[in-house]
C-alpha cells in the first residue's frame, strides 16, 4: 500500500525518565541513535523484527506542547506538500535532508490540528528496494511447476 506510516517520534521533556517509562511499560528497546554533533536522539525498536509494526525515536521536545507525530512514507514530499495545502493542511516544518543517506522529512498540520510527518526516501534507497522487489518476485515460481518438476524426477527415478 502506497504511503504507509513508516516511523513515529516522541518528544519528552525528561527523556530518561521517558525512556524508562516505555521500556517498562511496552517493553521496547531504545537506544542512543547517532546524529550529528549537538543532537541526541534514541531509536525505538517497538515490535519484533520481521513482526507486525514500526519503529521510532525518542527526543527532547523541540517546542512547548510539540505533539508525538507519526510520519507517512511518501515518494515526493514537494508533491504531497502541494496536495495537503490544496486540501486545507498547513505546513509547520519544509522540506529538509536528515542525516546521510536517510532522506527527507517535512511536517504539515492537519484540518483537525494534528501534526503529521511526511517522509522521502534518498533516491537509492529506492531504487534498491525496487530492486530487492524485484528480485523477490523473480524467484517465485509459478503455480504448479514445483509439483510438475517432482512428478517428472519421480518418473524418470521409476
Amino acid at each position: 500500500m502506497p504511503n504507509t506510516i513508516m516511523h513515529f517520534e516522541i518528544p519528552a521533556d525528561d527523556v530518561a525518565r521517558a525512556k524508562a517509562f516505555y521500556e517498562k511499560v511496552f517493553g521496547w528497546t531504545i537506544k542512543a541513535f547517532p546524529m550529528p554533533p549537538g543532537k541526541e536522539y534514541f531509536g525505538v525498536t517497538a515490535h519484533e523484527k520481521g513482526g507486525p509494526g514500526i519503529d521510532g525515536g525518542l527526543m527532547k521536545r523541540n517546542m512547548p506542547g510539540q505533539p508525538l507525530t507519526f510520519y507517512v512514507s511518501v515518494p515526493s514530499i514537494d508533491e504531497m506538500i502541494g496536495s495537503v495545502q490544496a486540501h486545507g493542511a498547513k505546513i509547520a516544518l519544509p522540506k529538509q535532508a536528515i542525516g546521510p543517506n536517510m532522506g527527507w522529512i517535512a511536517a504539515f498540520i492537519d484540518t483537525e490540528n494534528n501534526l503529521v510527518g511526511l517522509h522521502q526516501a534518498p533516491p537509492a534507497q529506492t531504487a534498491a528496494k525496487a530492486t530487492a522487489k524485484a528480485a523477490k518476485s523473480s524467484k517465485k515460481t509459478p503455480k504448479g511447476t514445483k509439483k510438475t518438476a517432482k512428478k517428472a524426477a519421480k518418473k524418470k527415478r521409476q
